[in-house]
């Protein structure tokens, strides 16, 4: 097989799969190292626009038109039961953003959709004995959240305030798309 042609299979793999596609598992699949794979898809997300990557893989975005970006500030310990409840109500974390003082807007992808996938993100977190991206910002974050409707997406809202998550806005970001 040539190069072209495990470029073109693993972009087939990534198209017809709703969950993300570890490196490791497609340097198996097609007998090569795990680094050939992601040279192969740095290659790839060049010319092909919506590829993430994420701690559990690789995948394609999913356009939604019910997204909703939300202000939030809790503990690193709070992490899981904030990110529970938002899976709970039909939500999937997109992403999480800071805005810091110095570096400016950080965002990192996190394609959390399910209690299993918040349970190997904190598993990961707590694993590698690193810090939620938070931490720079006191606690301030926030999540890029993708649901079926916009009542969804209120009903998530509801539940972040009722458990004490949902931050205030800053008079620059009122009038922008966060709650």
């Amino acid at each position: 097989m040539t190069t072209s042609q495990r470029r073109s299979e693993i972009l087939d793999i990534l198209k017809n799969s709703n969950t993300p596609t570890a490196a490791k598992k497609l340097a198996t699949h097609f007998g090569v190292s795990r680094q050939v794979i992601v040279q192969d898809m740095a290659v790839i997300r060049a010319s092909t626009p919506g590829i993430l990557s994420t701690a559990r893989g690789y995948i394609i975005r999913q356009e939604s038109s019910c997204t909703r970006e939300f202000k939030v500030r809790h503990s690193q310990e709070d992490a899981s039961r904030e990110l529970n409840i938002i899976v709970d109500c039909g939500g999937y974390v997109k992403n999480v953003s800071i805005s810091h003082r110095v570096y400016g807007r950080i965002t990192a992808e996190m394609d959390i959709r399910s209690r299993e996938d918040v349970r190997e993100f904190i598993e990961a977190l707590n694993s590698s004995k690193s810090h939620v991206l938070s931490t720079a910002t006191s606690g301030y974050h926030y999540h890029l959240i993708e649901a079926a409707t916009p009542k969804r997406l209120d009903l998530i809202g509801e539940k972040l305030a009722e458990a004490g998550f949902l931050a205030p806005l800053q008079p620059w970001e009122k009038g922008k798309e966060i709650l």
